[in-house]
């Protein structure tokens, strides 16, 4: 009787209770405004609604913005629950699985180049998008076969790659992807009906097929096997299952952008509680997706009370990258695997002697780097630079050369020497070949840094590479008391990473709306860039690192190695493990910091130059250090200068061009390595 009792409880609080705080939360977001309007002139414009501003804007802007909210957060969380319970993944939702990025990319490409297709909101192009996105991280996962760890790093993978090309046309077509930028954060703005009209019909028609599907769902989470043995076909469950999440997702998204992690914590929220059966999962999932993104919302307008308009994305990433983080550490080990595993195994397939391997870096980087000062605007021109260095050129050619693309062909070859080490340190130090400045959060942390310092406090340019260096610092110690809580377990590690730089980029997104960036000027400095960078840059930022943290480095390289072999064999050997650990990665940090400072948040050159030196040295640190340098050298060399010729005189922010080589690289790696 007492179990009984226990959980009728239990369901009047989730159904009940949440329902209730539902109306709760409604109320208070039709309360919200940048006009103050009486909770008594709020009721009337509902029950007995007249003819006046106060009740047209109550009717026709604050209801359907909170109705909207409800059916988009409702949508959400069901999603998210179908999407983990068919790939078997409790960390499965649209933003972790990259779908929302997908599905961005599909509409943002669809307004370019084939607006014909953007009828109903563009919710075919964007289903069309989320269903591809799926299908791509699904396959290079693994399949049926993927581990939860390894379909969420495809899915991180994977929206970089979107979010890159996405924010090449939104630089290039700033014209035509106008009024995107908020949307594209996720923002429940609706000026009139429109949207819940156009959306409701189809989240329904979307929720009675997976209610329809609940007890084939409740098959699956038995095994495949075991659902098959009960009669049922598992490929249709699926497919109609993840059809209709995908559904959920785009409808979701052509009205009110991508809305990232609601999908994740309200099913959670839900199975914590203690269910498990997918009728009443959905239903708590779908008004529970509603309370938090509503919460989200409310609380986005109660941080910025001019009402300029938060990303309510942004809001539900700082609430949801927590949470992700919460859960990673909650799951049981057997989920990811022991400690020792690696997500990515670095083998060498050549094994060349350093001594012949550093020779042949540095003629290609003097060679890329000739490339680079000889390539403009018309081409490449080699007697134009043999002119300005060694002939009769004028004033003009000579100040081209020595003032502008050398010393930015020496920030590009510098700061790729020091994102790669860093890259490399991190690797070795927390035992994740998937770790990297921008991957982990440490880049984006400094982002934040950088932007606080120029935005809000206002102090001149000298001191933003401080604030940089104060954001990687601060986000670095949140890394490594994350790192000391899982034991340094790389795989673990790697999806920690993903939810501090989620937070890290929800700030940065706040930070670039209230601070009224333009667009493409904020989009270039975000993805990194060495447009306009010259010798200040060359003297203030990355002069120290070269000149005191290398060497440094290179004299205590070999703690790495030491690590390598585990915790209890690197004590045996007499290092103190957690001290040696500290003192690396802080060193790391400091790098990547004034690698920001320098030509902004810049990723995967940390993630891919260590890998192409393992495939050409081995694993060995000691070894690994020069040629990871010149490697990561070469690779923004190669990037800056085809940024500033691919499309002259336009030019592509060569943190962009590093991840559309880098993802599909790193993507053909995970499917080799499985």
């Amino acid at each position: 009787m007492n179990h009984q009792l226990r959980n009728f409880m239990i369901a009047v609080l989730t159904f009940g209770g949440g329902t209730a705080l539902l109306c709760i939360l409604a109320f208070i977001h039709i309360n919200q405004g940048s006009v103050s309007i009486s909770v008594g002139t709020v009721i009337d414009a509902i029950v007995a609604p007249q003819d006046n501003l106060e009740h047209h804007t109550v009717r026709m802007l604050r209801l359907p913005r909170a109705t909207m909210g409800i059916v988009a957060g409702g949508a959400l969380a069901v999603s998210g629950a179908v999407l983990q319970t068919v790939t078997k993944n409790p960390l499965s939702s649209a933003s972790t699985l990259g779908i929302h990025s997908g599905t961005y990319f599909a509409v943002v490409l669809s307004t370019v180049f084939f607006p014909a297709v953007l009828i109903g909101n563009g919710i075919i192009a964007a289903f069309v998008g989320g269903i591809l996105t799926f299908l791509i991280v699904f396959v290079l996962s693994g399949g049926s076969k993927a581990s939860p760890v390894r379909m969420v790093l495809a899915g991180m993978i994977v929206t970089f790659l979107f979010s890159s090309l996405t924010s090449v046309l939104q630089i290039f077509y700033e014209n035509e992807t106008a009024g995107l930028f908020l949307w594209g954060s996720g923002t429940l703005v609706q000026n009139d009906w429109e949207g819940v009209r156009f959306s409701l019909p189809i989240v329904a028609a979307a929720l009675v097929i997976v209610l329809i599907m609940t007890f084939k769902m409740d098959t699956l989470t038995l095994g495949d096997d075991v659902a098959t043995a009960l009669g049922q076909n598992v490929k249709i469950v699926k497919f109609v299952s993840i059809i209709a999440a995908v559904l959920l997702t785009s409808v979701t998204v052509s009205v009110a952008g991508p809305i990232g992690f609601v999908g994740l914590v309200a099913p959670h929220i839900i199975k914590l509680i203690g269910y498990r059966k997918h009728f009443p999962l959905l239903i708590a999932s779908f008004i529970w997706g509603a309370n938090v993104l509503l919460l989200a919302d409310v609380l986005a307008r109660v941080i910025d009370p001019s009402f300029s308009e938060l990303p309510v994305g942004a809001i539900t990433a700082l609430i949801g990258a927590p949470w992700l983080i919460y859960l990673v550490l909650r799951m049981k080990r057997s989920k990811y695997g022991d400690e020792n595993t690696s997500v990515i195994a670095g083998n060498a397939s050549v094994k060349w002697p350093v001594k012949a391997v550093i020779p042949v870096l540095a003629v290609i980087i003097a060679l890329t780097m000739v490339v680079s000062l000889a390539s403009g605007n018309y081409g490449f021109e080699p007697m134009m630079l043999w002119n300005a260095l060694f002939g009769e050129a004028d004033d003009f050619m000579l100040g081209l050369i020595v003032d502008l693309r050398l010393p930015r062909a020496l920030v590009a070859l510098v700061s790729g020497m020091v994102l790669a080490v860093s890259g490399l340190v991190f690797q070795g130090v927390l035992r994740n070949p998937l770790a990297d400045p921008s991957v982990i959060g440490i880049t984006s942390g400094a982002g934040v840094g950088a932007l606080l310092t120029m935005y809000v406090f206002s102090v001149s340019a000298a001191w933003i590479p401080i604030g940089a260096m104060a954001g990687s610092i601060l986000f670095f110690i949140v890394v490594m008391v994350l790192a000391v809580r899982a034991q340094f377990q790389p795989t673990i590690l790697a999806l920690l990473g993903i939810g501090v730089s989620a937070f890290g980029q929800a700030i940065i997104q706040i930070l670039v709306v209230q601070a009224d960036m333009g667009v493409a000027s904020a989009l270039t400095w975000l993805s990194g860039t060495t447009y306009a960078r010259g010798w200040p840059e060359l003297v203030q930022f990355l002069f120290a690192p070269v000149l005191i943290l290398f060497p440094i480095l290179m004299m205590r390289i070999h703690i790495l190695d030491t690590l390598s072999l585990g915790d209890d064999t690197a004590k045996g050997l007499g290092l103190r493990v957690m001290s040696a650990r500290f003192q690396l990665a802080f060193i790391a940090t400091l790098l990547a910091a004034f690698s920001v400072a320098a030509v902004g948040s810049i990723g995967f050159i940390g993630l891919i130059a260590p890998h192409l030196s393992r495939l050409l040295v081995g694993p060995a640190n000691q070894r690994l250090l020069p040629v990871t340098m010149l490697v990561g050298g070469v690779l923004l060399v190669i990037a800056d200068a085809l940024s500033r010729t691919l499309l002259a005189p336009s030019e592509i922010p060569s943190g962009i061009l590093v991840a559309i080589i880098g993802a599909p690289y790193f993507l053909w790696l995970m499917r080799k390595r499985a």
